[in-house]
């Protein structure tokens, strides 16, 4: 925790693990390599500002930075924060990915924006990603 900074509550996460995987990338975090520098408005509202580092199935390394928002009601909020399930239906998740590497294979990467749709279960946030064609 940081605490309250100029624009709202400010929380340095650790990111201690997590894997990607679609029909052309499939990957892990790589320890001690990702955060979230997380804010959070005075009405429950996360802005996600996460780094993280893949490391891809055929040895490849991708740097991945994305924003984002999570909001919902109060008592929405207060259920996610107090680790309950909540169907995602009752609340708004969604980031802007980018992706940087130098791997040949995965340069396609470099080249696209995605979006994703997340999901903030109780063992931890997933998200649905899609590259925006």
């Amino acid at each position: 925790m940081v605490g309250t900074a100029r624009n709202g509550e400010l929380r340095i996460i650790p990111v201690t693990g997590g894997t990607a995987e679609g029909p052309r990338f499939k990957g892990e975090v790589m320890p001690g390599s990702a955060a979230d520098w997380l804010r959070v408005d005075a009405d429950g509202t996360a802005h996600m500002d996460v780094r993280l580092t893949l490391k891809s199935a055929t040895g490849g390394v991708v740097y991945m930075h994305y924003s984002g928002i999570r909001t919902g009601t109060p008592e929405v909020l207060a259920r996610l924060n107090s680790g309950q399930a909540v169907d995602p239906s009752e609340y708004y998740f969604r980031t802007a990915m980018r992706f940087e590497t130098g791997a040949p294979e995965l340069a396609w990467m470099n080249r696209i924006l995605a979006v994703g749709i997340g999901q903030r279960p109780p063992s931890g946030p997933t998200y649905d990603v899609y590259a925006i064609a």
